[in-house]
């Protein structure tokens, strides 16, 4: 095999390979040998057919596929030779290629940089701690209970109305072919009227009627409903209203506990207290995530490789028009030159972080395990009730989305492996500052960000907001 630097350019190489006739010669003749295990050839039995008859039958035919094996063979031992760390897939132009002749073939390759790893052992940091007052329980339990109202049973002869809560049972059926479906069917059931909890049009025809009343509801389930059976059908329901209540306000008591499946107000009490300090844990390793990456990024200045930030690039762009085109009410549209210039930079700022973090995790010996892996796998599944299998399936099928969730874990056990060798000094802060989200949290490094003016549009602002949605999701919050 012969091999011709055309080119060197930083990071960019590009090479002439030129794989040897007889060397072909021995691909073709082990796919050949596969062929003959199964080929009906009259006068042999499968497996026993000359080669020089396989050739003469088949040779052209398998040509083909030998060509991906042949350059992916010499592709792999060029690297190796070279001592090449590819960033991405290298680029492969076949220039001759024909039976009986040499392989020739020009490699564009983008390697990964050499750079010095700084020193991450004292690093200083300082971990924001907010303490847990009274008022931050009352405050949450205030919004449980503007989600759980309370309610009475009326008595006399009020017809309901929006706002009211009615026990119902009910039992329903499709239209077009009188037959009653999983779901549709339930005693018992409270339902506030005017919550927009059942099918559109459902409450409404119950407004207006009285305890004891029989109702037909009839509506039709929206195009988009999650049970395809049932999606964009007319039905009818056979309603029979048990009670009315009136809505009360709810008072955080032990009943009220009860109701919400704790022993008596003090269980939950705990249980939002403890709720409330994961939460501040979970925004106080956010901000000390936040300062290791700043200080990895501002101390590591080394070229990277075109192809990887474009790719990042490409895949934040792609997130955010998506979320754009996805929310109704978005008026962004597409995005401007002055927000592709902001979330350019912050595609480098990920792609640098990568590498760093990446060096450092090698040098220590992190090591993600399949255990691990596929528990994220089953906390993926989880956010999605009723997909799970679906899910599984998609990450079994999908072994570039699997190695995304691989990202993650291996960066969190760097951070975690820094902060052990970290001086941390704890300062107190209030709740606001624990959790608020500063402007500029996920600027990019100060010289990218000179080429920004001070001043920020309405539009810049809101790539911002996407880009904390999407393309900084990697740098904190996971």
């Amino acid at each position: 095999m012969q091999v011709k630097e055309i080119k060197s350019e930083g990071l960019k190489h590009e090479l002439e390979v030129v794989v040897p006739a007889n060397d072909i010669e021995k691909h073709v003749e082990a796919r050949l040998v596969e062929v003959g295990k199964t080929v009906k050839m009259q006068g042999f039995r499968p497996g026993k057919v000359p080669m020089d008859i396989l050739k003469k039958r088949y040779g052209r035919a398998v040509l083909g596929e030998v060509l991906e094996s042949a350059v992916n063979d010499a592709t792999k031992q060029v690297i190796e030779d070279k001592k090449l760390r590819p960033a991405m897939q290298p680029k492969i132009e076949v220039q001759e290629f024909d039976e009986g002749t040499d392989l020739k073939y020009k490699m564009e390759i983008e390697v990964l940089p050499d750079f010095k790893v700084m020193d991450t052992k004292g690093m200083k940091l300082e971990k924001l701690i907010a303490k847990i007052e009274k008022k931050d329980i009352d405050e949450a339990l205030g919004r449980i209970t503007e989600h759980h109202k309370g309610s009475k049973k009326i008595e006399g002869d009020r017809a309901a109305k929006k706002g009211d809560f009615v026990i119902i049972d009910f039992a329903g059926r499709t239209k077009d072919d009188d037959k009653a479906h999983d779901g549709m069917q339930a005693k018992g059931t409270k339902l506030e009227l005017g919550s927009g909890q059942f099918i559109p049009g459902f409450e409404d025809q119950l407004e207006g009627v009285k305890a004891g009343a029989d109702v037909e509801v009839n509506v039709t389930f929206p195009e988009n409903y999650g049970a395809n059976e049932l999606a964009g059908r007319e039905a009818i329901f056979d309603v029979t209203v048990q009670e009315i209540h009136e809505a009360t306000e709810a008072v955080v008591n032990d009943e009220f506990a009860k109701e919400l499946g704790f022993d008596d107000e003090k269980a939950l009490r705990d249980a939002v207290e403890n709720q409330i300090k994961k939460d501040y844990e979970t925004h106080t390793r956010m901000k000390l995530k936040r300062q290791i990456l700043d200080i990895l990024d501002e101390n590591h200045t080394f070229d990277l490789p075109e192809t990887m930030q474009q790719a990042e690039f490409d895949g934040i762009v792609q997130q955010i028009e998506m979320e754009r085109k996805a929310d109704p009410s978005n008026e962004d549209g597409e995005l401007t030159d002055e927000e592709k210039e902001e979330l350019s930079a912050i595609a480098e700022r990920r792609v640098r972080l990568g590498l760093v973090i990446a060096d450092i995790g090698q040098a220590k010996g992190v090591v993600v395990a399949d255990q691990e892996l596929q528990g994220a796998v089953i906390s993926e599944a989880q956010k999605y009730p009723g997909q799970e299998k679906m899910i599984f399936e998609y990450y079994q099928k999908n072994p570039q989305a699997l190695e995304g969730l691989r990202a993650p874990l291996f960066e969190e056990k760097v951070v975690d492996l820094i902060l052990e060798d970290a001086d941390v000094a704890e300062k107190e802060v209030s709740v606001e500052e624990l959790t608020k989200e500063d402007e500029e949290e996920f600027k990019p490094k100060k010289k990218a960000a000179k080429k920004s003016s001070a001043k920020k549009s309405t539009k810049k602002a809101a790539a911002k907001k996407s880009a904390k949605k999407t393309a900084a999701k990697k740098d904190e919050k996971k």
